[in-house]
Formats: C-alpha cells, structure tokens, sequence
C-alpha cells in the first residue's frame, strides 16, 4: 500500500529532527569536539577589556605597542603570566627597570589578561610545572654557572647585569618563575634554549639554593665565596691587630 504524500514529508521531518537530536547528544561521547570555545572567547574577552582599562595606554589598544611600551604581538602568554604574577607589571616608570612586588591584580584577572596577551599570536605558552623531584641537581649547578651565574650571581643573590640594569636576587622566585624567565627573557636576560630537562635541573639548583642550610657557617647572606673571603680575611686580620694592640699596652703598662 503506497504511503499518501502528504503523509511522507512529516514523517521525513521527524526522522531528521531525532537524527539531529541524537548526533547533538552522542557528539561528546563520540570524541567530538564541541562548540568553538566559548568559555575561552569569554575569558579573552574579559581579558581584553581589561587591557583597554589597564594597559593599552603604555602597550597600545591592540597589543601592538606604543611611545611607552613594546609590543605584545606574539609574547606569549608565558611572558604575560610571569610580568603579572610577579608584579612587574603595570609599571609606573616606563623608563624604570621592572622589579618584583605584589600583583597588582587577583587570579581570575591575571588569568583573563593572561589568556588574551597569549591570542595575540603564536608566543611560548605557560611552561608545564617543573617536578623537582626529577631535577638533576648537579647537572642544573652546571648548567646555573656556564649561563646565569654571570648576571644572578653564583648563589643566586643577584648582580649587575649591564646597561644600567641589575639581575635580581632568586631567593623569592618561584619554580614557575624561572621556567617562564628562561623562555621569554625578560628585561635584558636573554632566551635560552635549554631543553624541558635542562630547565628542570635548573630549576631544581635554584630550589636547593633557596632551601638548604649553606656549609662552612654563616653565608653573609650568600654574597658569593670571593666577597665572603675578604670579610673573613678582614675580620680575622682585625681580630689580630686588636690582640697585638691589647699586648703591647699590657706590656707597656708592666714594672
């Protein structure tokens, strides 16, 4: 019996809507990818706004630069999370060396100019989490004197690094810290290119200079061995000359 017309294109219809609703349904169970980010679209927007109010008056309205600052396009949200979590920006000086302080913004808004800095091109994203257990200590020693002992100092205590700038201590710096310092070099540091290992077993010296006692007795604050020696040979030597001065006056005093 052939079916009326009429009655087929309904039955059609229906058929493709419980096709539709079922591909809708079984969509994410089947591996598929949903929607186009809208959460993302939504923290990047709220990120940009941000930037509007915050920083586009030193890094321009579209992260392209300005009289007073650099341009963001392809930074990275690596470098963005590292310059906002430490404090070194916003900066008040633009002609002023950016130093560590307290953010000047929480964590959802420091995630939100994170995530949009990092849309504005293909910059190194947030390096995963160094496992210090996994750190080759004496290999990241090795590592930590052939290439950023010159500028942070041999015991991390900072030092002049050139162009009227200082290298800052390491002590209040965090593993993620020196993971996102090393691939974005801020300030006058250069980029390396160390391998994930490499920064790892950095990573891990730089922990164990900040968490272990120092050997030989009280580090003046881990100046480095040169320095330490010359307060020591002053030290000793004035001891010496205070002994010899107490001496002779005794000697001169006696019958």
């Amino acid at each position: 019996m052939a079916l009326d017309p009429g009655r087929r294109i309904p039955k059609l219809l229906g058929l493709v809507a419980l096709a539709t609703l079922a591909l809708l349904i079984a969509g994410p169970a089947l591996g598929q990818s949903p929607s186009p980010g809208t959460a993302d679209d939504e923290l990047q927007q709220e990120g940009a706004e941000l930037f509007t109010a915050s920083c586009a008056s030193c890094h321009g309205s579209d992260g392209g630069g300005g009289g007073n600052g650099p341009s963001l396009i392809e930074a990275g949200a690596a470098s963005a999370d590292f310059q906002l979590r430490t404090g070194r920006m916003p900066l008040a000086d633009p002609d002023a060396q950016a130093v560590r302080k307290p953010p000047a913004f929480n964590a959802e808004e420091i995630e939100a100019l994170v995530a949009y800095v990092g849309s504005l091109g293909d910059g190194p994203e947030i390096p995963p989490e160094a496992v210090l257990g996994e750190a080759d200590v004496s290999s990241g020693q090795k590592l930590f004197v052939q290439n950023c002992a010159p500028c942070h100092g041999a015991t991390g205590n900072g030092g002049a690094a050139g162009r009227d700038a200082l290298a800052p201590s390491l002590y209040s710096a965090l593993p993620l810290d020196v993971s996102e310092a090393m691939i974005t070099g801020p300030g006058e540091m250069p980029i390396f290119g160390f391998t994930e290992e490499e920064r790892t077993d950095i990573v891990g010296f730089v922990d164990y200079l900040q968490t272990e006692d120092p050997p030989g007795g009280a580090d003046i604050g881990g100046i480095g061995p040169v320095p330490e020696g010359f307060v020591g040979w002053t030290v000793g030597m004035g001891a010496l000359v205070g002994v010899c001065y107490l001496l002779g006056r005794k000697r001169r005093s006696a019958p």
